[in-house]
């Protein structure tokens, strides 16, 4: 009786590959089209997402530039109230020629020092002097050439030196 089973399950018609539909192969090719898509999609994502951090960088890098040539000015001390002061174009590194600051001081104004902010207050021969330190940077990422990439800040600081009072500081 097994034997009959057997020999029933083996003489069913096989049909034939004509009469086949191939809708595996559609919806496979599919589902492979979709899945590229998305992974090239993803690339693409990643891609720009690495510039925008490269971009977000070099900028940090220019505005750290900035910084430093501000503080560079102000500790020089040399504030002139007849002409603006230009310390001239520096490196941030010597060995790095990435990043490049130039930095000026310039005399904004002279002020009497009020009352309370001396003991000695007006009339004491005592003034304020107002300058403006500008310091200007770069951060290049390949030196030499100008890209799309390099990237610049300006930073301006106010500040004043209490001194004598007189028309030259």
């Amino acid at each position: 009786m097994i034997e009959r089973k057997i020999m029933k399950s083996i003489k069913k018609p096989i049909h034939s590959l004509d009469s086949q539909q191939g809708a595996v192969l559609i919806v496979s090719l599919l589902l492979l089209v979709v899945i590229t898509t998305l992974a090239v999609s993803g690339m693409n994502t990643a891609t720009t997402e690495l510039a925008m951090a490269r971009n977000d960088q070099n900028y940090e890098f220019a505005f750290q530039a900035a910084e430093t040539g501000l503080e560079l000015a102000m500790a020089q001390g040399r504030f002139d109230t007849l002409a603006e002061i230009d310390l001239g174009q520096t490196y941030v590194d010597p060995g790095n020629l990435h990043d490049e600051h130039h930095a000026k001081i310039r005399f904004e104004d002279s002020t009497l020092v009020p009352d309370r902010a001396f003991s000695l207050g007006v009339g004491s021969g005592i003034a304020a002097y107002h300058f403006l330190a500008t310091s200007v940077a770069t951060s290049k990422r390949a030196p030499g050439s100008t890209t799309d990439r390099d990237s610049s800040a300006i930073h301006t600081q106010a500040f004043y030196v209490v001194g004598p009072e007189s028309s030259t500081l």
